[in-house]
């Protein structure tokens, strides 16, 4: 070939080729046409493919793997119009796959969509751009690109489109985005009232409800509120409310409502228009239950606010929920209890519904075998009945109290805290209270001490509070095990269940025997680490700590160091070690001897006596261990005779202490006769020196044997408790603790102070004769060195420390 030709060759031919009709009859073929530079074939290939996807979702999925997703994104742009349609169309509704979403996702498609959005565009393109967005909009990152590209407005201006598919589609995304704040306010900001209230007359009950829908989240905002007002949206809300054809829009228009009325100013507003009153009849018009359920939640809603409730009750919605309380339905039912605990909050309110008789309608409510009934039913009488003396009393004549202690038993935990919050507030009356505890509530509130539910601990513990000031139930709730679970809440960091848990404590603690056990559960360990906590610490903490301490002497004297005069020991009391976790006086008697100081303890009872105590309370069931009877040789010959017959294991019981009670009975008989109670004093000073072994020199203090006077008497007695009656050979601490119990017991007035290293002494208030008029001044007693001597204050503390 020459050169000539081969250039000729080389030359694009300038005329066109003849039509070539293409039949593409794979998807493979048709994918490949997407690249063609051919407007008309774009045009066919698009279609093609829109009607290939139509099909299904695994021809979308078909597509997707042959790369048909690129060159459509890409065509969405074209100029040509026919081209631009048809791959809106293929794109559209191959997004409304989840597999293509996902991949859709990944391009930077929807700046080029909204692009799309103008009124001048075709309406086809609008139908399926926002297919495809109503698809991507569901995920987040999608919904922040459309509102970053500014797509709200366009999204907006569409919803007038007279396309309703294009309506449909753009209040789907609209919808989507406004689960978000700022989108929310965005909608208000462009427009978006007006046009969203013109589609609640739609032909179409899915564009009607997609609308509703997307008024109730933009009109949780105020300013929104305020359009939608402006907007005469209320008005237009209620024209459905009162067309029977759009009973299925009720329930949303209503949540509508409840939104635009949460705020006493468009509800004021509302009001001046006659609204209100509208709403009201509409509740009572006898309509489908889930209607009525729902206006009723509107109407709770709206009472979330004092200022509403006030108008509420101006409007005499307390006689329209006690009218709906007789409503044969739960739903109702429950939605109109509901309500009554929101507008409980207004004093007049309560007396409102006790005066309509709505009481014993929501007692009845409590028998329903619906629990979720059952629940509301509970809370709304909790509410009633908190602070309001005469609905205490209408819920107990109307039975109620029987009821609620039967729902103690139960098993949904919403419905026993508000049982037991509602028997809180009515045994603060004494009848209440009394009927109360005779149907065993006590004995019903132990189990939930257990749970961990932070609403029923705080009501059970509240409840138990008062209810434990009667002292049967005091002993009903140690009988029944329940003292243990109260302690142990000690340990939590909520609160109220922390300050009502120390609450029922401080009451149950006016019981000795309640406040021994609750010590050896740690109660006092507990109080003392939140005391000294600056965020745990409260006056019922500190509260409780003094009541469980004025109710255990020996605990007091142990933590405290002190015994005022108006503490006076008993019989059990002992001298336990301080530092170390308190034990009951059988914990320690039951230990192997040690090498410890002994344990000293007062009782003054006689034997007889003690066995008399004993049968008694064992017949009450009652803790005895501070009043047994020590054993006797007598016993042990029993004991012999019935060696070959297996005996049950007897109860502990504490030694007899006959010296003690001479010494009592002598300062009886030597001490109360003497007019002076300064002779008193020094008299008894003198007793218990004489019985503690004289006067003893300060410089020859040393030489003094207690130390080995008490190991001897724990070894003879083969324990480490020492009845202070046997002590003969005894210092500061033992004598201290001597002359407050033989004070005790006449009568005399003094404290028992103990410093360190164990020395203590004795303090009593005594007038002063020089002075005129006579003042009060306190003594300490001498009982060591100068029995009878009466000392300045901390004076003989001091000679004490020298002897060290």
């Amino acid at each position: 070939m020459g050169k000539k030709a081969k250039k000729e060759a080389e030359t694009p031919c300038k005329e066109p080729f003849e039509p070539l009709p293409v039949e593409g009859k794979t998807p493979e073929t048709v994918v490949l046409l997407l690249s063609s530079q051919e407007e008309d074939i774009l045009v066919k290939a698009c279609e093609a493919i829109y009607t290939f996807a139509e099909k299904g979702d695994d021809n979308k999925f078909s597509l997707l793997g042959l790369g048909a997703l690129e060159p459509l994104c890409k065509l969405i742009s074209n100029n040509n119009r026919l081209v631009r349609r048809n791959a809106f169309m293929a794109l559209g509704i191959m997004a409304t796959n989840g597999e293509v979403k996902s991949a859709l996702k990944k391009k930077d498609v929807i700046p080029s969509i909204l692009d799309k959005l103008s009124l001048e565009e075709d309406t086809v393109v609008h139908e399926f751009a926002t297919l495809c967005l109503a698809s991507l909009s569901v995920d987040f990152v999608c919904k922040v690109q459309i509102f970053d590209n500014k797509g709200l407005p366009p999204l907006i201006q569409l919803l007038s489109s007279p396309d309703p598919d294009v309506k449909n589609n753009s209040l789907e995304i609209i919808f989507n985005l406004v689960q978000d704040q700022k989108s929310r306010l965005a909608v208000h900001e462009s427009g978006g009232i007006p046009p969203l209230l013109e589609l609640l007359k739609s032909d179409f009950p899915a564009i009607q409800h997609l609308a509703l829908k997307t008024l109730q989240n933009v009109t949780t905002d105020a300013d929104t509120c305020n359009t939608f007002r402006e907007e005469q949206g209320f008005e237009k809300l209620m024209e459905i409310l009162s067309n029977t054809d759009f009973r299925d829009l009720h329930a949303g228009t209503l949540q509508v409502v409840a939104n635009c009325l949460s705020d006493s100013e468009s509800l004021q507003l509302i009001h001046k228009d006659g609204g209100l009153k509208r709403l009201m009849e509409f509740i009572l018009t006898p309509n489908t239950p889930d209607i009525q359920s729902n206006a009723v939640k509107c109407i709770t809603r709206v009472a979330h606010s004092s200022e509403n409730r006030k108008l509420l009750h101006e409007q005499n919605v307390e006689k329209v929920l006690v009218e709906l309380l007789s409503v044969a339905d739960i739903s109702v039912q429950t939605a109109t209890c509901q309500a009554v605990s929101v507008m409980s909050f207004h004093l007049a309110s309560k007396d409102s519904f006790r005066d309509l008789g709505g009481i014993p309608a929501v007692v009845q409510l409590l028998n329903n075998e619906s629990l979720v009934l059952k629940e509301a039913a509970a809370q709304a009488l909790s509410y009633l009945t908190h602070s309001n003396q005469l609905n205490m009393f209408a819920v107990y004549e109307a039975g109620g109290h029987e009821v609620l202690v039967q729902q103690l038993n139960g098993s949904c935990l919403r419905t026993l805290a508000n049982s037991a919050a509602t028997l809180g507030n009515m045994a603060a009356q004494e009848v209440i209270r009394c009927s109360i505890l005779s149907l065993g509530a006590v004995k019903a509130l132990v189990e939930p001490l257990n749970s961990t539910d932070t609403q029923l601990l705080v009501n059970t513990t509240r409840c138990l509070a008062v209810l434990t000031c009667d002292t049967e139930a005091r002993a009903e709730l140690q009988s029944a095990g329940g003292l243990h679970p109260l302690v142990n809440l000690l340990r939590s960091y909520h609160k109220e269940v922390l300050h009502n848990a120390c609450w029922a404590i401080s009451v149950c603690a006016s019981d000795g025997p309640a406040a021994v056990e609750m010590c050896t559960f740690g109660a006092l360990e507990m109080l003392q680490e939140i005391n000294q906590s600056v965020n745990r610490r409260s006056r019922f903490s500190e509260l409780a700590m003094i009541s469980l301490l004025n109710s255990n002497l020996s605990a007091k004297y142990s933590l405290t160091s002190h015994l005022a005069s108006t503490d006076h020991i008993c019989d059990g009391f002992y001298d336990a070690r301080a530092g170390q976790r308190i034990l009951t006086l059988e914990e320690m008697s039951k230990q192997p001897v040690n090498e410890h100081r002994p344990i000293i303890v007062v009782n003054t009872a006689a034997e007889e006596t003690v066995e008399t105590e004993e049968r008694q309370s064992k017949a009450s069931e009652t803790d005895t261990s501070s009043k047994a009877e020590r054993r006797t040789p007598r016993k042990k010959k029993e004991e012999g005779k019935q060696k070959d017959e297996p005996l049950p294991e007897k109860p502990w019981k504490m030694m007899d202490d006959v010296s003690l009670q001479l010494l009592i009975k002598e300062a009886k008989e030597s001490i109360i006769p003497l007019t002076d109670e300064r002779e008193q004093c020094a008299a008894l000073a003198r007793l218990v020196s004489e019985a503690m072994g004289g006067a003893v020199e300060m410089e020859r203090l040393h030489e003094y044997p207690w130390v080995l006077h008490l190991s001897e008497l724990k070894f003879q007695l083969q324990a480490n408790v020492v009845p202070i009656g046997l002590i003969s050979k005894g210092i500061y601490g033992h004598r201290a603790l001597l002359f407050k119990c033989l004070a005790d017991c006449i009568g005399l007035s003094c404290t028992l102070v103990r410093g360190e290293y164990n020395r203590a002494w004795n303090e009593v208030l005594l007038f002063n004769r020089k002075e005129r008029p006579a003042q009060p001044c306190r003594y300490t007693v001498d009982l060591m060195h100068q029995p009878g001597s009466l000392l300045a204050p901390n004076t003989l503390a001091a000679v004490q420390y020298q002897t060290i």
